[in-house]
């Protein structure tokens, strides 16, 4: 039984196992005993994992590929939720913390990000396959062109590791574009000395409209002229660290306390 990959949910099933094996191997192990796999498909990964120390969960929205996971790999037994990852609430499956791990369908990989983001208290380690440029992105440094909201989001809590690109023809069907696999390791410390809605509004407001200078971009937020005086409002968003978007955050804060 071969299941076909369904264009609506962005299959493109991965069949080298040299590379399914080297994304297993990217996960460290690291404070955490159970690993989710998103979308293990036919279950290539999945078999790779299933070697490993830790436990492993999968999580898959296509009913076909469900059946047939269960089937070939009995030993997942009733570790396979049949949902979309997107709408889980991870607190009602995994009571410690959890790895995520997959080869993620482009259409959403993305939106995996950010929902891992969300939990990161229970994430403290993320390994997957993106679209290169996705990947690239998320790894970007400042100063880039390419660096952005996802760039600073995800480097505010995690480190960032590009680990390597996969070419098109080991999929089936071969995507239009290369792939990009990439780890993220949650930082010892994680949590931001500002609040975290408000960071996330500023650095969504400054990319927003990333070729203004801060001074323009940020205008929005009805900010004191003295405070948008400062030098970094001269600067563009992809010019900011992620240590000067948190004393940005910061300084808006105190801004407008004293409104």
């Amino acid at each position: 039984m071969n299941i076909r990959p369904k264009k609506h949910l962005g299959q493109h099933f991965l069949k080298d196992l040299n590379i399914a094996k080297k994304i297993a191997d990217s996960l460290t192990g690291k404070n955490y005993k159970k690993v989710l796999e998103i979308g293990p498909g036919m279950g290539v990964l999945t078999r790779f994992l299933l070697e490993k120390d830790f436990e492993t969960y999968a999580v898959e929205i296509d009913p076909e590929s469900v059946v047939y996971l269960q089937k070939h790999f009995p030993e997942l037994k009733n570790r396979i939720l049949p949902t979309d990852f997107l709408e889980i609430q991870l607190d009602d499956y995994f009571d410690e913390p959890i790895a995520i791990i997959g080869n993620f369908p482009y259409n959403i990989s993305s939106q995996i990000v950010f929902k891992t983001l969300e939990n990161k208290e229970q994430i403290p380690e993320f390994a997957g396959m993106f679209q290169k440029e996705v990947a690239k992105r998320i790894a970007a440094e400042p100063g880039s062109k390419i660096y952005g909201v996802i760039s600073v989001l995800t480097q505010a809590f995690y480190n960032v590791d590009y680990l390597f690109t996969v070419p098109p023809e080991v999929f089936n069907p071969p995507p239009k574009v290369e792939s990009g696999v990439i780890r993220l390791t949650r930082k010892k410390d994680f949590t931001l000395a500002v609040d975290e809605k408000l960071f996330r509004k500023v650095v969504k407001t400054a990319f927003n409209q990333r070729r203004k200078t801060l001074r323009n971009s940020l205008k929005t937020f009805n900010l004191s002229d003295k405070l948008r005086e400062d030098v970094i409002f001269a600067k563009r968003p992809e010019q900011l660290s992620i240590q000067q978007f948190i004393k940005l955050t910061q300084s808006i804060a105190t801004d407008l306390e004293l409104e």
